[in-house]
């Protein structure tokens, strides 16, 4: 299993700490900086495969991926909690920021904010495939801002708030695939961790935002982001590999007593040569926030 050590990533994980608030961070960044808001007013949820394709590629996606796989704890009934108490929150957002869709909807010009819908999307695609990139994007929160005063149309503006309860039913969808999706990881996680190439798979996700950036403003099928992430998912899986590989677990599987010397070498030496084995284990797993790695981040 591939664990990719990207700034971004690295410096998110220290910002919040403990896996239960870093999967939260992952899964409910995109209610907060608008980018599921420019999905529901670009009509991304107008067909069962948008609502699949938004859960899996904006709730679920490499980063959730990641956060389950490599972060979490091993023990099922915890990280089955985790997700939980992360999931429910999200579908109730969802719901609500769907709530408020049509009065936003009534004082923008669609058909403008719907390119810049398009352009976060990208912004975000290039930020999971190169953090190089990343570096010179402004922040989504950012281009929806941009967006809506650009698309703004103060002429029609209807301050009246009606629910729309079949875009608030849809958007309510969305989040239960994403949170479907990270139960899934959960339970198959003792069969495919190890197998599965976690930056193989983020790339894969980021192609699959491009094409749903495309399709939002209708240069490509709007059904064409899906067949790209099960795509995506499939190349991710190294087939060399088994299930449960631990790229540690030949230090862990050391005989913890080094103190005697089987060839009555110098046990202080044996000793520390353990001592430097560990050392580096945890030098390559360690947070090293370098700027110029071109990797890109697991979200």
């Amino acid at each position: 299993m591939s664990s990719s050590q990207h700034p971004v990533a690295l410096r998110l994980e220290r910002r919040v700490g403990g896996a239960t608030r870093l999967l939260a961070t992952v899964m409910l960044l995109p209610l907060v900086d608008g980018i599921f808001a420019a999905l529901v007013l670009s009509g991304g949820l107008d067909s069962v495969v948008g609502i699949v394709q938004i859960g899996l590629l904006v709730f679920g996606g490499s980063a959730t991926l990641a956060v389950v796989i490599a972060e979490m704890e091993r023990d099922m009934r915890a990280q089955i909690a985790s997700v939980l108490l992360v999931g429910v929150p999200l579908v109730a957002l969802a719901a609500v920021e769907a709530a408020v869709a049509p009065t936003i909807e009534s004082v923008l010009d669609i058909v403008i904010f719907e390119r810049f819908a398009a352009v976060v999307i990208i912004a975000i695609a290039a930020k999971t495939a190169s953090a190089t990139i990343g570096e010179y994007l402004p922040r989504p929160s950012i281009i929806v801002a941009l967006g809506l005063i650009a698309s703004v149309e103060p002429a029609g503006a209807a301050l009246t708030v009606t629910p729309d309860l079949e875009l608030m039913a849809r958007a309510a969808a969305a989040g239960l695939v994403g949170v479907g999706f990270a139960l899934a990881l959960v339970i198959l996680r003792p069969h495919i961790e190890g197998l599965v190439d976690i930056d193989r798979f983020r790339f894969g996700t980021a192609i699959a935002l491009g094409t749903l950036a495309f399709s939002v403003i209708g240069f490509i099928p709007s059904n064409a982001p899906l067949p790209v992430f099960i795509v995506a998912g499939l190349l991710a899986f190294d087939p060399a590999a088994t299930p449960g590989d631990d790229p540690d677990g030949d230090l862990d599987s050391s005989p913890p007593d080094q103190s005697v010397s089987s060839d009555g070498g110098n046990d202080d030496y044996e000793g520390h040569s353990v001592e430097s084995e560990h050392s580096l284990g945890q030098g390559y797993d360690s947070p090293v926030d370098d700027p110029k790695d071109d990797r890109a981040p697991w979200m």
